[in-house]
Formats: C-alpha cells, sequence, structure tokens
C-alpha cells in the first residue's frame, strides 16, 4: 500500500512524528513523504531543515514533495492509499476546512480526497479549542477524513491547545480504512 506522509512545521512534534513514519515502514507501507513549504525551508531550535529533509528522504528512499506543482498529482493521477498528516498545524487544518490549496500539504489533501480515501490528522495547533475548533468541526463532518485522538497538552499555560496522541496514528489509520474514526476524539 502507498501512503502519502505529511509534515508541517509543529517543529516540536517532529521526533514523535518521524518515529511514526518509521512504525509505517516497518510494518511494510510504501510511503510518499510531503514536506510544507515551511518544513523545507526552515531551521529551528529543533533541527536543520537540510536534515530534516535527508532522514526522510533516506527512511522513505523517495524525494519529498513540497511544492504545490509536484503536490496535484496526488489524487486521480498518482493516487495514494491514505494520506497522513503529521503532524498538521492550525493553519493548515483551516486551510483545508476552507479549500484553499495554496500549500504543498493543503494540494496534496485537496488532490488525495478527490479519490475518496482516507486523509489521516495528527493535529498539533495551539488554538484548536479555540479559533481552529470550527474547523476541527468542519472536516469531522468531511466523508474519509480521520483524526488521531488528541489531548491537552498543558491546560493550565495553554489551555487551548490540542496534540494528537502520535503514538495512536497506526491504530487510527487501520480504523479509517474501515471507514470508522478510531476510539475517542479527545482524550
Amino acid at each position: 500500500m502507498m501512503l502519502g506522509y505529511a509534515l508541517c512545521g509543529s517543529f516540536c512534534t517532529h521526533a514523535k512524528a518521524l518515529r511514526e513514519l518509521e512504525n509505517l515502514l516497518a510494518a511494510g507501507y510504501e510511503v510518499r513523504p510531503i514536506l510544507s513549504e515551511t518544513v523545507y525551508s526552515t531551521d529551528t531550535r529543533f533541527g536543520k531543515a537540510s536534515q530534516l529533509i535527508e532522514a526522510v528522504e533516506a527512511l522513505c528512499c523517495k524525494k519529498a514533495i513540497h511544492t504545490v506543482v509536484d503536490a496535484e498529482p496526488l489524487g486521480p493521477s498518482e493516487p495514494l492509499d491514505a494520506l497522513i498528516i503529521s503532524p498538521c498545524t492550525g493553519n493548515t487544518l483551516a486551510k483545508i476546512a476552507n479549500g484553499i490549496t495554496d500549500t504543498a500539504v493543503c494540494m496534496a489533501a485537496k488532490a488525495h480526497l478527490r479519490s475518496d480515501r482516507p486523509l489521516v490528522i495528527s493535529l498539533a495547533s495551539n488554538d484548536a479549542l479555540s479559533a481552529n475548533l470550527r474547523n476541527i468541526a468542519t472536516l469531522l463532518s468531511r466523508k474519509q477524513v480521520y483524526f488521531v485522538p488528541m489531548v491537552q497538552d498543558d491546560p493550565e499555560k495553554k489551555p487551548h491547545s490540542l496534540v494528537a496522541d502520535f503514538s495512536l496514528l497506526m491504530p487510527t489509520l487501520c480504523d479509517a480504512f474501515r471507514g470508522k474514526q478510531f476510539r475517542k476524539l479527545f482524550l
């Protein structure tokens, strides 16, 4: 099975997202990497963009898609069995919910959803329980969109923040293939 695995700019969660990418590869999935333009070009305190690109491409044995033009065929022309966005930022979530396709990851999601196959989202957003709550609701009502269960990562200091429990990505994907949302959405 061919999966798309897209990483957005929640840089503090990249280590967890990469661990789950490794788990998918170990389970025998073939993976096409997709990187947001921000991830592809931004060095942070969590690491250099070039090192992340190199690591992801080495794991997947494929060049990463990182432009809107390269992401557009990921639907009917180059179908994926499922697309995973891990981590998915609040910005990307809002764009997908509102049909905006101005980034590689958003275009990949739009193109993929045209083929009526699962889109699995591992959200990491500081405003998930405020400005982005309506976008979560919008996408929950969409066919073939599934969320990795989320938890408040720091209710005291960041009361509006939600982060996916990345360790639940694989069972969420398995249930998505069966057309089901995995367990409770909020842990």
